[in-house]
């Protein structure tokens, strides 16, 4: 007997499934480890693979595949076939690792994303931009959890710079090691909601999800002295139920977090820098010198930290960077399918004249 609801699929979910008219039965990914899925039903799990069609269709297209939170349409076998990704509502992506301007998808389906960072290491205000740029453009809400507020003398001040780089964001001071201020992220972790940790290797997020699941499941590690950085112990995402009926995500420590094209999640993050260039004489000013940039005169005067502007210009331009490059890939994949097309059509032309 299943109980999806256990696992997020509420009435909005049963009716796109019903009107898409989708095959088989509804599961949500539970994990995703080389192109294998465990799959849940809220009560019991089994194995899955995506189907022959579904790889066609999909193509060398890595976020059109299933990620760890999707709720996905299976056929019933011995290993189970996934034959469709149901529209996500929400989604966590990056570009992936390297050249390529492929777009890997973290987290799908969302409510809230914990930016996990470490009170023993120096403080980063451009990742947790980043990860703020990444989690407006995808809907998902933030939530920045400074954990081991035990190895800082200062975590009050360290919370105020924190809060700094995320102006609007919630910030919290946790200690997973003691369990201090944990109470504070029930308040996100509401039945049905699902919520996921960001962040580098050796913040402690197997510890948070071994302390909010009440039970020891993820395996954790020491942290090196040299340069406070973790081993990672994390190495798929996998999808947890807490005891009170909220869900969690668990991801592995992201060392390269490429940004894609988020223009909206760009304004959000960046929303102190908006509020001047509203007031700029020119509308498309880009706050390089031109006459009239308010958002200049407020660097100048010590409202806009200089590092602001800097940190919103260099993201502003990397994303302009990856949707040309993008741009190019999907040209190029283009020409390819319909050469691949017209390749195909003679073929069956010459076997129709033999």
């Amino acid at each position: 007997m299943s109980d999806l609801t256990s696992v997020g699929f509420d009435a909005g979910w049963e009716r796109v499934f019903r009107e898409g008219g989708f095959p088989g039965l509804p599961f949500r990914v539970r994990e995703e480890q080389r192109g294998l899925y465990v799959l849940t039903d809220g009560e019991n799990d089994c194995e899955a693979e995506v189907s022959g069609r579904f790889r066609f269709e999909a193509g060398s297209d890595p976020s059109a595949y299933p990620a760890v939170g999707d709720f996905v349409a299976a056929v019933s076998a011995s290993r189970h076939r996934i034959e469709a990704v149901l529209p996500r509502r929400t989604v966590f992506e990056r570009k992936v690792a390297g050249k390529r301007a492929d777009r890997q998808v973290t987290a799908a389906n969302v409510d809230v994303a914990f930016i996990v960072e470490s009170a023993e290491r120096a403080l980063s205000p451009r990742r947790i931009e980043r990860y703020l740029t990444l989690a407006y453009e995808g809907g998902v809400r933030p939530v920045l959890v400074l954990n081991k507020a035990d190895r800082t003398d200062d975590p009050e001040s360290l919370l105020s710079r924190a809060m700094e780089c995320a102006p609007g964001v919630p910030a919290h001071l946790v200690s997973a090691l003691d369990q201090r201020g944990l109470g504070s992220l029930q308040a996100y972790l509401q039945p049905g909601l699902t919520a996921v940790l960001l962040g580098l290797s050796g913040v402690g997020k197997s510890t948070l999800t071994n302390v909010l699941l009440q039970q020891a499941v993820q395996e954790t590690g020491a942290v090196r002295d040299a340069d406070g950085r973790g081993r990672q112990t994390t190495t798929s995402r996998m999808l947890f139920k807490l005891p009170g009926g909220a869900l969690l995500l668990d991801t592995p420590g992201m060392r390269e977090m490429g940004m894609v094209d988020a223009g909206d999640g760009l304004q959000e993050t960046f929303a102190d820098v908006g509020e001047y260039a509203a007031a700029c004489r020119f509308h498309d000013c880009r706050h390089e010198g031109e006459p009239g940039c308010a958002v200049l005169d407020a660097v100048e005067s010590g409202e806009l930290p200089h590092e602001r502007l800097l940190a919103w210009r260099h993201l502003g331009r990397e994303m302009a960077f990856q949707a040309r490059k993008e741009d190019r890939v999907m040209r190029a994949e283009e020409r390819r399918l319909w050469a691949r097309r017209s390749r195909e059509g003679r073929a069956n032309r010459q076997r129709k004249m033999r």
